[in-house]
């Protein structure tokens, strides 16, 4: 059973996160991404993958659905994080695991450099890789209990900040 410290905390990590600057920046460029990606693999993809050889049209395949695996998970994770902002969804609720990242084999095993993928793919997949990855350690770090005796590492940060900002 979940301690109501622990919920506490949770909660209001969560939603300190929702409502600060880091969300905004991360959830527009979540947003942008996937649109991005969309009117890539739907137009210039589309074509490019047409003209690729046999192999690197089934890697083509297979990391385009990496991709959209990964920004799928992302923007899931930032909708439920608006949602905590906007006040149609509790915290403490955000905290189930049905609304954490999944998925997470698929979108973090990363086939490496394949030799003939477009530019466009290839400049989608490190994006998407390095905000995923960002979404991840944000996750862990909002989700995760603290150690015994410690407060929430974000909290504490947010702490160290509200100290700062207001000692002006």
């Amino acid at each position: 059973m979940t301690e109501p410290t622990t919920v506490h905390w949770r909660a209001e990590a969560i939603q300190d996160f929702a409502s600060s600057e880091l969300f905004e920046r991360t959830f527009q460029e979540g947003m942008e991404l996937v649109e991005e990606t969309a009117a890539y693999l739907d137009g210039s993809g589309r074509q490019e993958s047409k003209s690729l050889p046999r192999d690197a049209a089934l890697a083509y395949a297979s990391e385009s659905m990496r991709l959209t695996t990964r920004l799928m998970q992302v923007a899931s994770w930032l909708l439920v994080q608006r949602a905590v902002r906007e006040g149609d969804m509790e915290p403490a609720s955000a905290c189930e695991d049905r609304y954490r990242l999944a998925a997470e084999e698929v979108c973090r095993n990363a086939t490496g450099e394949i030799d003939g993928l477009p530019g466009g793919l290839t400049g989608l997949l490190d994006r998407s890789e390095r905000l995923y990855e960002r979404v991840r350690h944000l996750d862990r770090r909002m989700y995760v209990e603290p150690d015994a005796g410690s407060a929430h590492p974000v909290l504490s940060q947010l702490d160290r900040l509200k100290t700062a900002i207001g000692g002006f």
